[in-house]
């Protein structure tokens, strides 16, 4: 239950450029999501360009989300200690900034360096927005369908992502697709300017060691897949003793912490855990996928990019249709359900696209997959985020925010190296994996007495 203030409907109606900085709050994550999708289809042309193995690309893909995963809790603290609207334009202008500079990357190691701080900024830009929509749009009701255009506006991103991915690397190669943020950002910044977005200041307290620690983890652990993957024993043993003892010295320091990373009041409800692995679930199928089917489309049925990334059309064209509808429904009935039946379809989807892969099935089979897990995405995370966001207590949107996008990111993370390495042995048991990850997150969220 939300304990955010519920002024009158006229108060509210009242609030001058509301819509425009709405669409402004929007277009950031549009912009954030554009990044990771156009890059999918980009793998071949990037791998071929700087001479990267399979690890190479996944550090590529994960450099962004360890870092956008890492840096979301303290993010989102930050939005609320010096005001989200300051940390969103902030964010904004330098991720316009840094998606340039990504464009003219010489060699692999910069590229994934720039990658790492482009996920900084994304942090900065996400938790501070959804505080954003909590300060234009405090009744819940209305805050869902608000959600709900943003999310069908940044999820555009996603459908656009991989088609304009394909024609921007068929047309000038793989660093054309690092350009087209630079306007989005001037655009963004644009609309979002005004007093109708403006965030008090709070009182919090960041703890910066602890925070530093929590990205050591994720990277560690994250190395140690990759390198498991390549088959670098040796690596992935070092990696993993490293991320055992990151994690020891993250626990002393949170259990010492006046101002923990990590928000113990909402992580001791079985309902908040549920709905944490549940966001976890719905990113791990997601990048996972976009991870491994360009792969299998590109190298191993000789697709060019542009139709790579038409091929992904069943996926992405409901992150931009659906939205709208789902976030009248969870209004209506609440967001347990619209997230159970999100997770169902994704581990629907995903056990389709892995029995087509072992089949060598034709394309239909494969659309099937991608369309039911297009429609789980868009159906549970709008859902998740109305639910995280109306948990939030008063003067928190952007910490809790922050929470539910850093373990989003952390689903990400690990479904992109756990999917990679077990393309190995065949993208097929990629795919069954992640929706067995789906399967018991649904199974999780039942459990937790959620769905009432």
């Amino acid at each position: 239950m939300s304990t955010l203030p519920s002024p009158t409907s006229t108060s509210t109606e009242s609030i001058p450029g509301r819509t425009r900085a709405l669409l402004g709050i929007s277009l950031g994550y549009f912009m954030v999501l554009l990044d990771m999708t156009v890059l999918s289809v980009a793998e071949p042309d990037l791998a071929a360009s700087l001479g990267s193995s399979i690890a190479g690309l996944q550090w590529v893909t994960t450099g962004y989300t360890i870092s956008f995963a890492a840096f979301l809790l303290s993010a989102g603290a930050i939005a609320d200690r010096y005001g989200a609207h300051r940390v969103f334009r902030y964010g904004t202008a330098g991720f316009g900034a840094l998606s340039l500079l990504s464009a003219f990357a010489p060699d692999l190691v910069t590229l994934v360096a720039l990658r790492v701080a482009l996920g900084m900024a994304a942090a900065a830009c996400v938790p501070a927005s959804m505080a954003m929509i909590a300060q234009l749009y405090p009744e819940p009701a209305r805050r869902a369908r608000a959600i709900a255009s943003w999310a069908a506006i940044s999820g555009a991103a996603v459908a656009a992502g991989p088609i304009a991915g394909g024609a921007l690397v068929g047309l000038a190669g793989w660093r054309s697709i690092f350009v087209v943020n630079a306007p989005i950002a001037v655009l963004v910044l644009a609309l979002s300017a005004g007093a109708a977005v403006t965030c008090p200041r709070g009182e919090g307290r960041i703890d910066w060691p602890a925070q530093l620690a929590a990205a050591i983890v994720l990277a560690l652990c994250t190395d140690a897949l990759i390198a498991g993957g390549a088959q670098s024993w040796r690596h992935c043993a070092l990696s993993a003793v490293g991320a055992v003892l990151a994690t020891v010295t993250f626990a002393l320091l949170e259990q010492r912490s006046t101002a923990p990373v990590l928000n113990r009041a909402l992580l001791r409800s079985r309902r908040v855990c549920a709905g944490l692995s549940a966001g976890a679930a719905v990113n791990f199928a997601l990048s996972g996928a976009l991870f491994v089917l360009p792969l299998l489309l590109q190298q191993q049925r000789q697709l060019s990019p542009l139709h790579t990334g038409l091929a992904f059309l069943p996926l992405t064209v409901p992150f931009a249709v659906i939205p709208p509808f789902a976030g009248r429904l969870v209004a209506r009935i609440g967001p347990a359900r619209p997230i159970l039946a999100g997770l169902s379809l994704l581990a629907a989807g995903g056990a389709v696209l892995g029995v087509a892969v072992f089949a060598a099935a034709g394309y239909p089979i494969l659309a099937t997959g991608l369309l039911l897990s297009g429609f789980g995405v868009a159906f549970a995370l709008p859902a998740l985020v109305a639910a995280i966001v109306n948990a939030a207590p008063a003067g928190t949107a952007g910490s809790v925010g922050g929470m539910l996008n850093a373990v989003r990111q952390v689903g990400a993370t690990l479904g992109v190296a756990i999917m990679g390495m077990s393309a190995g042995t065949g993208i097929g048991w990629s795919l069954l994996i992640s929706a067995g990850v789906c399967a018991t997150a649904a199974a999780l969220f039942a459990a937790a007495g959620t769905t009432g």
